[in-house]
């Protein structure tokens, strides 16, 4: 028992030697267990040294890494003065006009090749969700998270640029897909939620003449 009463008042009293400073004002230069951590040997961005040939310290980007960011950073780059088709278009980059109203239709043209992109890209990052018809019966319904379908009116009557946006910036529980998809893969998947909602509410009539003696009708 005297052991175990000297453990204890050791015990409290380290925790109060060591909680009842905290907030304390010092000027005392700190303790530094691991000096490196705090003091680490770097070469600073945009500056010299005479360990490469070329005296630089900046490096060239290694072959087949991933880049953190995009060209969507243009702001923080160039000046005011900059233009371009692309990285100064609202349309293309927000989904909205230059009077902030959304874009009604795709601001890229529409192909095969960009409707399958679409498909690729849904069912990695919408599908769990949405599901893969786009009516919100994804595998988290049964979890109570519960996504929208793309077959309510509502959505159907939307304008392209502000399904973009959704993608992009989330809404919700949805997290946007701006760092996950560029925009060109955003409109992609855009464009195939409209052939979702198609195949959907399609009448006979949009089938072409020579396709429907196939499908019967």
């Amino acid at each position: 028992m005297r052991i175990f009463l000297i453990i204890f008042v050791f015990i409290i009293a380290a925790v109060v030697s060591i909680f009842g400073f905290r907030g304390s004002l010092s000027e005392k230069t700190p303790i530094e267990i691991f000096p490196d951590m705090d003091r680490q040997a770097r070469y600073k961005p945009q500056g010299e040294n005479s360990f490469f040939e070329d005296g630089r310290n900046d490096r060239p980007i290694p072959v087949n890494t991933v880049a953190r960011g995009n060209y969507l950073n243009y702001e923080e780059v160039f000046s005011e003065d900059f233009d371009d088709t692309v990285l100064g278009s609202t349309t293309f980059l927000q989904g909205k006009n230059p009077d902030g109203s959304w874009v009604k239709k795709l601001p890229v043209e529409a192909d095969y090749t960009l409707i399958e992109l679409g498909r690729e890209k849904y069912d990695i990052f919408c599908s769990a969700c949405h599901g893969a018809a786009g009516d919100g019966n994804g595998v988290t319904k049964p979890y109570g998270i519960l996504a929208t379908s793309y077959h309510d009116d509502r959505l159907r009557n939307e304008a392209d640029g502000y399904i973009y946006d959704v993608i992009t910036n989330g809404k919700g529980l949805m997290y946007g897909l701006k760092d996950r998809l560029t925009p060109e893969e955003r409109w992609a998947v855009v464009l195939y939620v409209r052939a979702l909602q198609r195949s959907q509410n399609a009448t006979a009539e949009d089938v072409p003449a020579g396709e429907r003696a196939e499908l019967g009708i």
